[in-house]
């Protein structure tokens, strides 16, 4: 897994500080087929410290029609959710409403993504200085964000229709 850096730095000077994502790929299993998962976060580094970006991150959130530490939303089936996702060529467009970003994908994530017509996403509220753009990160380093008493909390959580090209 690698981070993406999709702000300029002018966004440091914001609250919501310096967004990057990270994007993962999970099986396939006897049961399941491999999913394809895409969590946005804030390095932390905004104008007004860590605990200001996280309520910065949390107001845009919500403003998307989401809410932290809810249930998992079907974007496809409930409430509207002012978010899209369009996969081609190894690409992925992420499109939300405090930000837009255009990222290289592996091989089996489109594949994955492709196959069940769908893409978890996370939002996450709590920062992760960690997950630093460009760097690699490691499934212990992934494990280790989500650990806790409830991983759900410090984010929304959303099944997001995968588009494609029409041709």
């Amino acid at each position: 897994m690698t981070s993406s850096n999709v702000v300029s730095e002018a966004r440091s000077s914001s609250p919501l500080g310096s967004l990057s994502v990270v994007f993962w790929t999970t099986g396939p299993t006897d049961t399941k087929p491999a999913a394809s998962y895409l969590m946005v976060y804030s390095l932390g580094d905004g104008s007004d410290g860590p605990e200001a970006g996280a309520e910065a991150m949390r107001a845009a959130v919500e403003g998307m029609g989401l809410t932290v530490g809810g249930p998992v939303v079907d974007a496809s089936q409930g409430p509207r959710v002012d978010a899209h996702l369009l996969v081609e060529a190894q690409q992925a467009v992420l499109t939300l409403p405090f930000m837009k970003l255009q990222c290289s994908v592996p091989v089996e994530w489109e594949a994955a993504a492709k196959e069940l017509g769908h893409v978890y996403l996370v939002c996450s509220v709590r920062p992760w200085p960690e997950g630093a753009p460009g760097g690699a990160v490691s499934e212990e380093q992934l494990r280790s964000f989500f650990a806790g008493e409830d991983p759900l909390a410090d984010g929304a959580h959303v099944v997001l229709p995968v588009r494609r090209l029409q041709g």
